[in-house]
This record gives structure tokens, sequence and C-alpha cells, in this order.
């Protein structure tokens, strides 16, 4: 029999004065050796062409007096490159079906400009293009992950642009590429076949859609696909199980390298709510939406293992975050919203999802980069700033291609107006060096939460921790501000007989490191 490790978990509520024991749960950590590897990948990024995302945000261009390479931000390329941003998905989103590539590359004085329809109506100079793109990715060791038009597009068109960003051997598109001074192809990896099918991306239905995913698929490659290129299938819409079913069913597994799913945690749709002016209960909403998580990826997963049960196709969750009305005073077409210490908390948790889901789950996308949505940053101008959702990003980078070590437990409640939700989120990992880390989230806004691990088995004695907290659930970093909440070092914890003893703040993130 396989030697496992043990771990037992105590977990307990703790009120003003008394702390009570909640049920002991034994937990199991198979060998990590034959455990998923947890992919870089989950960490990725998004940056559509959508309000200040990339003009004004990653792009002032060449002539601006903000510090720059190429006209790209250098403080933003240093920002995500100590984030160890693994990927970045562009140029869409919705844009992606109305983008065409061929109009974004070449001298830029004689570039067509277009009208974004998607996002505000704004007319862009297409001023950023491929060589822009994939040079920033270069620039931050990042893999590129190109969104291609099938909405507006042609078969032909996403070919070439296949060929052109990869072929290195003579042809129509490599000599274009040279004449536009670039000798080298970039060799991107990563290529979604359209985006959003079921909506801004055609309204198709899944069986339309399966049948044009194979052609585009075909002409993207040869048989055997030899240029190693990953395909990754415009996925459902949250809870959209038969469009996974379809797409599983109607498309040979040796087509597709992974299918996606897109799911944001909003309120309500129709009213979304203030980005800082929230009351409990509408964090208690959103916190309910983002777990919903856990259920999606298990029964999307559920589906793809009935026809592919050696998990060789990967969930793409490539767009996931929390979604707000915009700031007062901003334009409701760009997404600019403020990043709270709710929104720090919902990054942990739904990362802990992503990392216990692992052997399935091997791409997901944070929507998105800068100035839109659930922002890892954001730019006023010359001033940036870190967000507290960059924070626990940061945090949890230490789990990047390390070993899963599963875990089991019964986590406490956190209970508001009757409902209730899991109060603690877990998830662990072994790096090739053998560091354990433990990520921790408590969602409990008045609560601290106390949890107890046996450690002797896991072959490390010395720990150290990070936090991230702050005093009220609505703080956030502004540019006034620029470091209101940041990491710190985390003390709440005691190792003794083995034991290891973690009292986890309310509304907190924690990552723990043992040696």
């Amino acid at each position: 029999m396989k030697k496992s490790l043990v771990l037992l978990f105590a977990l307990t509520l703790s009120s003003s004065f008394v702390l009570a024991q909640n049920k002991v749960t034994v937990v199991t950590l198979q060998n990590t050796k034959e455990s998923p590897t947890i992919s870089k990948h989950i960490y990725g990024h998004f940056a559509e062409h959508l309000g200040r995302s990339i003009y004004g945000g990653f792009f002032v261009g060449d002539t601006s007096k903000i510090p720059n390479t190429n006209g790209v931000r250098n403080d933003i390329i240093k920002a995500l490159k100590e984030l160890q941003i693994p990927n970045l998905r562009w140029p869409g989103g919705c844009f992606a079906d109305t983008y065409h590539w061929k109009d974004g590359i070449g001298p830029k004085e004689q570039r067509p400009t277009i009208v974004n329809k998607w996002w505000g109506g704004t007319t862009e100079d297409n001023s950023f293009g491929t060589h822009d793109f994939l040079n920033l990715c270069e620039a931050l060791g990042a893999e590129p992950y190109l969104s291609g038009n099938v909405g507006s597009g042609t078969v032909q068109e996403l070919a070439d642009w296949v060929q052109y960003t990869n072929f290195s051997g003579k042809s129509p598109m490599s000599d274009l590429r040279q004449k536009n001074g670039r000798t080298a192809p970039w060799k991107v990896k990563f290529w979604g076949i359209g985006n959003e099918a079921w909506g801004c991306g055609g309204n198709m239905t899944a069986e339309y859609y399966a049948g044009e995913y194979r052609k585009y698929a075909t002409f993207m490659s040869d048989w055997e696909n030899t240029g190693g290129i990953t395909r990754i299938a415009s996925g459902s819409n949250s809870a959209d199980y038969n469009w996974t079913e379809v797409l599983m069913k109607n498309i040979p597994l040796n087509m597709l390298g992974g299918v996606g799913v897109h799911h944001y945690a909003v309120i309500d749709w129709n009213k979304k709510g203030d980005g800082v002016d929230f009351t409990e209960n509408q964090y208690f909403q959103t916190m309910k939406s983002a777990l919903k998580m856990e259920e999606l990826v298990t029964k999307h997963g559920a589906i793809m293992d009935k026809y592919d049960p050696e998990k060789k196709v990967a969930i793409m969750v490539d767009e996931w975050g929390a979604w707000y009305e915009v700031e007062k005073g901003t334009n409701p077409g760009f997404l600019y919203q403020q990043n709270t210490m709710r929104d720090a908390v919902l990054a942990g948790a739904t990362l802990n999802i992503f990392n216990n889901h692992a052997d399935r789950v091997r791409m997901a996308n944070l929507a998105q980069c800068v100035n839109v949505l659930q922002a890892v940053i954001l730019t006023d101008k010359a001033k940036m700033i870190l967000t507290p959702t960059y924070h626990v990003m940061k945090m949890y980078s230490v789990h990047q291609e390390a070993k899963l070590i599963p875990v089991t437990f019964q986590s406490p409640n956190y209970t508001f107006n009757g409902e209730s939700l899991p109060a603690v989120s877990v998830s662990a990992s072994k790096n090739n060096n053998g560091t354990i880390h433990i990520s921790l989230v408590n969602l409990d806004t008045k609560n601290k939460n106390t949890i107890e691990i046996a450690v002797n088995e896991l072959g490390v004695k010395n720990f150290t921790g990070t936090i991230l907290s702050s005093a009220k659930l609505q703080d956030y970093n502004s540019f006034d501000t620029p470091n209101k909440i940041t990491t710190n070092t985390f003390k709440g914890f005691e190792n003794k007989n083995g034991k290891l003893q973690i009292t986890i703040p309310p509304f907190a993130v924690v990552v723990l490191e043992g040696k």
C-alpha cells in the first residue's frame, strides 16, 4: 500500500470571548509524486481592447513622457514580472471577433482605424498590434494566448496569423513578418478559436460552433499538429453544461487542447452593486456567486471525463473575476472598478478551487489585467497602483508548477441572514525543493477561524507566513494611499508537538511556507 500523509484539521470558531471546538476531520494527503502539478497557467491574465486596458493602460506610445519600452509602460512590465505572470490573453473578449490582425501590422501611420463597437464605441488607431503584444509577452517572460476571430473573420485569416507568428521557413506570411521587422517567429502556443461563440462571438448553437471549430482547427495546423499549438474551444457561459457536452461529443480529442469556461461573480446583472460602497449582504452574495466555481469545474469536468477519461483536454477558465457597476463618473463602456478586500478574498478562494482541481483545470485568466474589472493594476496618467488582488496573486505564485497536496476538511460556516457559506478555503502544494505552501482564506466578516494541522508527517518544522488583511472589508488602495493594503508578515500560528495551529482573522488571506 502506498504511503500517505495524514493531517488533522481541527477547525474552530471563535466568538468575542469563547473559542468553541468544531468537528475534527482527518485529512489524507496522497503521495505528492502521484498528485497533479498545479499548472502555472492557472495564474494567467487577460488584456482586452476595452476601456483603458490597452490604450492608456499598457500602451502609452513611444513618445510619452511616462517611461516606456516601445510604448509599453515600464512600471507595468516590472510589476507583472514580479507577479510571475505566466500567460496573457489578447485581444479579447468580445473585441476579438471584430479584430482583423492584419490591420495591426506594418507602419503605424498606414494602419486603418477601427471602431470598438463593444466597449464604448471608441475609435482606435491599431497602433498596438501583433508585434507590440508578442514583444510585450517576451519582455514579461509570459506565454501569449491569442484569441482568434471566428465571428467575423475567415479560416484563411486565422491560418495566416498562425503562419505569421510561428513559421520559421519561407512562406508568404513569414516573409511579411520579416518585412515588418521580425526575423524569428514567436512560436505562439495557445490559440483560442473564437470567444463566447454562444453570445457576442456569433450567437451560435453548440452544434453549429462545434462544426466551425473543427473547420478552423483543421487549417491552423497539419495532420499531426507538428507545430505543437494548443487549440482552445470557446467554452460555456457559466453553468451551460450542454455546451460542454456537445463540444466533447462532436470534436475529436486530437483537435482539442482545452475547453473554456467563463464565470463572473455577479450579484445581479441588472443591478451589480458598487465596487466600494457595498453592504455585508452584497459581499455575501458576491462570495456565493464566486464559490459557485467549485460546482462549475466539478460538473464540467465530470462531463469531460465521459469522453476524455485520461484528462488530456484541459478546462480553461479564461475569464473569471468580480463584476460591479463602474466607478461613478467613468465611462460605463470602460468597465473601470475599484478593488477592495472583498476582491482579495474572492481571488484567494477562487485560486484555491483551481489549485484543488489541477488535474483538469490547467489554465485560467483573471479578467482583467489593467484598469478593467478585477484588475491587478490601476493607472491614472503617470500614477500606478497595485490592487489587493495583485497582492493575492503574488502570494499564491508559490503554487506555480508545484505538486498539489489534496486537502479535505469540514469547513466552519459563515452565516448571514439565514444563509451559510464555507468560511474557510484551503489549498496546499509541495515544490521541487520540498518546500510546502498552504494558502488559506477566511471569508467570515466577523469571526476569526482557527485551524489545527498535524504537520509531523510533512517533514518540515519551520514555518513562516504572509498575510493580506485590512481594518475594513471596503478598504482599497487609492492613488493618494497606494499602500493602504499590502502584505505583511503573519505570526498568527504556533507549531507545538507536531501540530500547527493557525488563527486567521476575518476576511483575510494567508500563505504559510514550511521548510
